[in-house]
């Protein structure tokens, strides 16, 4: 099998055989991907936020034990 003949396949295939999503739905899909990922990086920064603020607390304390 050429190359050729691969291009020329995989464009029949793309143009013939693929159900490509319609407006609507690629929409709506897009909402929720952006929603979801809104949510997950608020989650990350609420856990990022409470280790930074645990671990400084903690060392703060050893420091202060010492000193």
């Amino acid at each position: 099998m050429s190359l050729v003949d691969f291009i020329k396949g995989s464009y029949t295939e793309f143009k013939d055989k693929v159900e490509w999503p319609k407006w609507p739905e690629l929409q709506s899909s897009t909402i929720v991907v952006t929603i979801g990922t809104v949510i997950l990086a608020l989650f990350t920064f609420g856990v990022d936020t409470l280790f930074s603020k645990s671990i400084a607390n903690i060392i703060s304390f050893f420091i202060n034990l010492f000193n």
